[in-house]
């Protein structure tokens, strides 16, 4: 499994990057959103990887943020979401939006993406609401907030033991909120813990 390309960008294409690692070059497919992030040619590169092994063909897929990745993996959890259409959709919206949307359960916006019909938008909308768990509010208690960096981390570890991700999200929403930015996963996760065990 490759977890991340880090060398030079030789090149781009509309919806590829070769990068350029140790003298072997290596072609990432990538959204639009990936590849405006990445520098001209020549300039240092660096991006998070899923390997998509088929019967006929490995390829690698790129992406300039963990959490676009994680929602590569989402989408294409998705009955109907192949690697093409996912990387439409992330081509489309940041992880923030994607966020904001799943949680609104706003399908329209979703098939605003090339390739999302409104059912399958509809499907994404419904089957991903439990598999992001339940999504921080900010302090105003309007605009959800996709959970990233140490937040995201802690998630991930709270669902490995065997939390339920509304559970796993909430506990280190409010550990977050009482131990503020910049907190280390250590700590998140030992409040998170705490919180979700009441």
């Amino acid at each position: 499994m490759i977890a991340h390309l880090k060398g030079r960008l030789a090149a781009t294409g509309i919806d590829h990057a070769v990068i350029d690692v140790g003298g072997v070059g290596y072609l990432v497919g990538a959204s639009a959103r990936t590849l405006s992030a990445l520098g001209s040619a020549g300039e240092a590169a660096m991006l998070h990887t899923e390997m998509l092994v088929s019967e006929d063909s490995i390829r690698l897929v790129g992406f300039a943020q963990a959490a676009e990745r994680d929602w590569f993996r989402l989408l294409t959890g998705v009955q109907g979401v192949g690697a093409r259409v996912a990387l439409a959709i992330l081509s489309a919206f940041d992880p923030a939006d994607l966020s904001r949307a799943v949680a609104a359960q706003d399908k329209a916006m979703v098939a605003r993406a090339n390739g999302v019909g409104p059912k399958l938008a509809e499907r994404i909308v419904r089957e991903l609401k439990d598999r992001i768990g339940g999504i921080a509010l900010s302090p105003g208690g309007t605009a959800p907030i996709a959970p990233v960096g140490a937040g995201a981390d802690a998630v991930s570890a709270l669902l490995n033991l065997g939390f339920r991700p509304a559970e796993a999200s909430a506990a280190v929403a409010s550990a977050q909120e009482e131990l503020g930015a910049g907190v280390g996963l250590d700590a998140l996760v030992r409040l998170a813990l705490r919180k979700a065990a009441k």
